[in-house]
């Protein structure tokens, strides 16, 4: 298999799409039709997106379509199946927090940060028949802890199905992968910022199916008051989550499994490790002071020196 790559801006990161290199426009030209409609549907910075309209109801249910649907419903899996730790209601927290607009865009605030009271997931309504979703006035839904990684599966299989071979999505660090792997799997970065190069600190692993996810504190801060805020929010605390890890990289059955372990694996701090062995999830966790810890068959990043 002779593989090539691209890569440009989407969704407030960077996509790129691997593939066989004769497949490879086609495979590119799936992922941004997927890209454009998972952004049209679950952004939270368009005024046109269905998503805030969901926002902007006052508590009426909204009609939207089975895209939007879909992300709110694995929104609320991931909800479920992290115990709450990653809940898609800390919308309103991070908008209060200065993260309202796209990340570009930001800028520092003399405004200190202040706990905002969490919603709470089940506060959500998803009715399928009826194809509506509904959140209480004021509660303001944030999908960027599963949208992300619900696109990179999408987006994957989409372009695997147009090409007839195996290919490789990287939305900023949530990977996903379909299709036939290349001899001896594919090869992915596990590192703090995934802008960064393949000679940047990080390790290099091999998967052949399913996906990985990176959720790190590094990269998307911004100055708040007179420290720093960061986008992963602890629902428990309503505020951003305490810097225990700074980087967590989980592969998993999917992207969207991956994503969910490693963004709760940031929330729980200390709890993580334990929880992500229990649960069988092969990790890579980066503490603070920059120690490097691995979980469940990830690895080892010395025997790999």
């Amino acid at each position: 298999m002779s593989l090539a790559a691209a890569a440009w801006p989407a969704l407030g990161t960077t996509a790129s799409v691997v593939a066989e290199a004769s497949a490879l426009a086609g495979a590119r030209a799936e992922v941004q039709q997927e890209l454009a409609a998972i952004d049209a549907a679950c952004s939270r910075f368009r005024d046109d997106s269905e998503l805030t309209r969901v926002n902007r109801a006052g508590g009426r249910a909204v009609a939207v379509g089975p895209l939007l649907l879909e992300a709110v419903e694995t929104a609320l899996w991931v909800a479920a199946a992290t115990a709450g730790d990653v809940d898609p209601t800390v919308g309103r927290t991070l908008v209060l927090a200065g993260y309202d607009r796209d990340y570009a865009e930001l800028r520092p605030s003399p405004r200190p940060l202040r706990a905002v009271p969490v919603a709470g997931w089940r506060t959500v309504s998803v009715d399928r028949g009826a194809g509506v979703v509904r959140v209480p006035a004021g509660v303001v839904l944030d999908l960027g802890a599963s949208a992300k990684a619900l696109a990179a599966d999408r987006a994957a299989e989409r372009a695997a199905r147009r090409v007839g071979g195996g290919v490789l999505v990287n939305l900023g660090g949530d990977v996903a992968v379909a299709g036939d792997a290349p001899a001896g799997g594919w090869r992915v970065r596990a590192c703090e910022d995934h802008r960064a190069g393949p000679d940047a600190p990080g390790q290099t692993v091999r998967i052949h199916g399913g996906g990985l996810a990176s959720s790190s504190t590094t990269t998307r801060r911004w100055r708040r008051g007179r420290g720093d805020a960061h986008h992963i929010v602890d629902p428990a605390s309503g505020l951003p989550a305490r810097e225990v890890w700074r980087t967590v990289s989980v592969a998993g059955a999917r992207c969207v499994d991956a994503n969910a372990a490693s963004t709760a694996a940031i929330v729980r701090g200390e709890r993580a490790l334990a929880w992500l062995t229990d649960a069988g999830l092969p990790a890579r966790l980066v503490a603070a002071d920059g120690t490097v810890v691995v979980t469940a068959g990830w690895p080892d990043p010395e025997a790999q020196a």
